[in-house]
């Protein structure tokens, strides 16, 4: 230990004997580890905010997008449905023992208007279990009941933003808002949600008995519906719950095993593997632009202690003369250069933090500067010390002795 702290202390002498090269040559280094940190700590973020939104969706979400087929010549077997319908989701509740929960979802744009003011937003049609599949909690008011449901009643529950939106700071609970010719009573306003994966602002919207949405905002041929969604009892039986929706679908769709299906099953798991796997890329491409600038960095190092044992060969004769063996000189170049890289990792550090800083206050990013990418600025300074101060130090080592104190 007291040999290692001896190497530091004649490092730091002899780097700060030539102050602005040092200073030039950890300004390289700076950079490199400032990009690998600020990337290692945009990625963490990233990953936590895709978490969090795919956890939005609520729990073991399973989504069925509808998918029709046109195919030249071929017709749909006779009886068998047109899309997606709230057929489906009974069938799917009675016949897919591992879902909790089964709802049924359509939507589209359009203006809403109050005495307060007036903003398109997005109008969703559903049913009662679209609130525990989906997670969504009530701020104020109550849910439709199964009568306003049936008899479709001309009620909604709205998000905050569209309530902000519409009433400004007033109570939007027990007021009405109309949408083309038609009046509808607020009956509740749900939690935030935030965006969803996909982009929606999922406080934005205004929600209703899907037998109102059709009689009034957008009707449709049958008791068709855009999308339906489920929940697994738990995560271990999303997949399952996966097999048994195509299963009953493919059933009550009358499609054969080889036939391609005019739907499509995604569940949670999947829409956060396909973010993930967006993220990984998107990391590894910062991190190659980060990994060029390291490398320049690190052959200035390399440069620098060319130079460096140059200018320094009678130094390293006359310790080779009074009994220096060429590790103790090896090791000597190489402490050098570790102490070189670890000061531009420490200051890299610095200037990621005030990075990570500036991008969460100002830019609103995602971004966590934990012990990950602070171990990662330190492994890696280490690493490209030792890498690229090898060759010097190897250099130095094998300097002959009496040539060295000859060299003036």
């Amino acid at each position: 230990m007291r040999a290692a702290l001896a190497a530091v202390r004649v490092a730091l002498t002899s780097l700060a004997r030539a102050r602005l090269r040092s200073a030039l040559t950890v300004l390289g280094i700076l950079v490199g580890i400032a990009s690998v940190v600020v990337v290692v700590a945009l990625g963490e973020g990233a990953s936590g905010k895709v978490g969090s939104r795919i956890q939005s969706l609520g729990s073991n979400v399973v989504y069925v997008f509808d998918q029709p087929q046109y195919r030249a010549g071929a017709k749909k077997p006779r009886g068998a449905p047109a899309g997606l319908t709230d057929e489906d989701a009974e069938a799917l509740r009675d016949g897919a023992p591992s879902l909790a929960g089964v709802t049924v979802f359509s939507s589209t744009n359009a203006l809403a208007i109050t005495s307060f003011g007036n903003a398109k937003t997005m109008i969703m049609g559903t049913d009662r279990e679209y609130f525990p599949v989906r997670g969504f909690e009530l701020a104020t008011g109550r849910i439709w009941t199964l009568a306003e449901e049936h008899s479709k009643a001309r009620v909604c529950i709205i998000g905050p933003v569209t309530a902000t939106r519409l009433f400004g700071a007033a109570d939007p609970v027990g007021r009405t808002l109309r949408i083309g010719k038609h009046p509808y009573l607020v009956i509740g306003t749900f939690v935030p949600k935030g965006q969803s994966p996909f982009g929606q602002d999922q406080d934005d919207r205004i929600m209703m008995p899907i037998g109102t949405y059709r009689g009034h905002v957008q009707p449709t041929v049958g008791r068709r519906v855009h999308m339906l969604m489920a929940s697994a009892e738990n995560e271990d039986l999303s997949e399952l719950a996966v097999r048994e929706i195509e299963s009953v679908l493919r059933q009550r769709h009358r499609l054969s095993d080889l036939a391609e299906p005019d739907f499509v099953v995604r569940s949670q798991e999947q829409f956060k593997q396909v973010q993930q796997r967006i993220v990984s890329v998107l990391s590894v491409v910062l991190l190659s632009v980060a990994a060029v600038s390291l490398f320049v960095g690190g052959v200035g190092v390399m440069n620098i202690m060319l130079v460096t044992v140059a200018e320094r060969r009678r130094e390293i004769g006359i310790r080779m003369a009074l009994g220096a063996r060429p590790g103790d000189v090896r090791a000597q170049f190489l402490v050098e250069a570790v102490t070189l890289t670890l000061l531009g990792g420490a200051a890299g550090v610095a200037l990621a933090g005030l990075l990570v800083l500036g991008a969460r206050k100002g830019l609103g990013w995602e971004m966590r500067l934990g012990p990950g990418p602070i171990l990662v600025a330190v492994v890696t300074s280490l690493a490209v010390g030792l890498l690229f101060g090898f060759l010097p130090a190897r250099r130095a080592a094998s300097v002959e002795p009496m040539e060295a104190l000859r060299h003036e």
